[in-house]
């Protein structure tokens, strides 16, 4: 198991819930990175928005979805990470469990880490730029396509701003 991954397990039980437990997730070979935005109509309807890193989906939660508009400001709130195969999960975790409400794939796609290619030369990973607390991508999905930011705020709450960027 991934280290990572210490809070999404102690957060559920597994004979209760069809949600995977990542514990076969094999890494991903390949260049392309997987996004997902999967709604989920939980005590309050939600998109979780979920990158790949090294081996997991980061993620957090936007109340109100990613923006479609350059310049729209949303909150997005980080949750733990999840396994990668949580990129294909849909279904309805159970009363009682931690989440519980309808999960759907609203969209997904692949992302390019935007910060990497504007500092060719520099080391510019995604665990550095999550660190950071500033992350810019290109997402390339059915419902979703362009540049975004997401910026931590200044409080310790796991507040981040989600922006749609200008593109280029």
């Amino acid at each position: 198991m991934v280290d990572s991954l210490r809070e999404y397990h102690t957060k559920r039980d597994f004979a209760r819930t069809t949600e995977p437990s990542g514990e076969d997730d094999a890494r991903r070979t390949g260049d392309d990175l997987l996004f997902v935005i999967q709604r989920h109509d939980a005590s309050t309807l939600h998109y979780d928005f979920r990158l790949e890193v090294d081996g997991v989906l980061v993620s957090w939660a936007v109340p109100k979805g990613l923006p479609q508009k350059t310049g729209v400001r949303r909150l997005a709130v980080q949750t733990e990470d999840h396994p990668l195969a949580y990129a294909t999960f849909e279904g309805r975790i159970p009363e009682g469990q931690y989440g519980a409400g309808q999960v759907a794939i609203w969209d997904k796609g692949t992302y390019r880490n935007l910060r990497a290619e504007k500092h060719e030369g520099e080391r510019a990973s995604m665990t550095a730029a999550i660190a950071e607390g500033k992350i810019e991508v290109y997402l390339n999905g059915k419902q979703v396509t362009g540049p975004y930011a997401i910026i931590r705020t200044d409080s310790d709450e796991g507040n981040w701003i989600l922006l749609r960027m200008k593109s280029d």
